[in-house]
């Protein structure tokens, strides 16, 4: 029974890729399971070449302070909603339907979205709004320390 635990954690593990996770709740208490990107490696990849994206889930974006934040969509292959999120965890903008790209996709028609914070968290297109995501709302998660 013991080794059935350390498999099931070991397939947990690998079935996030390396990341962490960690729960958001959005204003109406929808919760959403996010993979945190807190290195530049990581923050790079981003959700590129990812296909499909749940409602559930998305991507928390971890910086250092709060400061202007720019996003550029290059292989992202669906749509998103970018939520900028100040260090208070509260809503600083949001981002709706930002258009996806491709990789045939000519830089010069890649979309990009800009705001301001410490957080940003990348969710399916609409969820945002569908759950009540805007500016001075507040988000709660924990993130593990380092």
């Amino acid at each position: 029974m013991r080794h059935l635990a350390c498999l099931l954690s070991l397939l947990l593990l690998c079935a996030c890729g390396g990341y962490e996770t960690v729960t958001v709740t959005l204003p109406d208490g929808f919760a959403v399971r996010a993979r945190v990107a807190d290195t530049p490696q990581k923050q790079e990849k981003g959700l590129m070449f990812v296909k499909k994206l749940p409602e559930n889930e998305g991507m928390l974006f971890v910086f250092e302070q709060d400061e202007e934040q720019a996003f550029w969509m290059k292989n992202t292959l669906i749509d998103l909603d970018m939520v900028f999120i100040g260090s208070d965890k509260r809503v600083t903008s949001v981002a709706h339907q930002v258009p996806h790209s491709y990789t045939y996709t000519p830089d010069s028609q890649v979309a990009y979205a800009l705001g301001y914070g410490q957080y940003v968290l990348e969710l399916a297109a609409k969820t945002a709004q569908k759950h009540g995501v805007e500016a001075g709302a507040e988000l709660h998660f924990e993130l593990a320390d380092k």
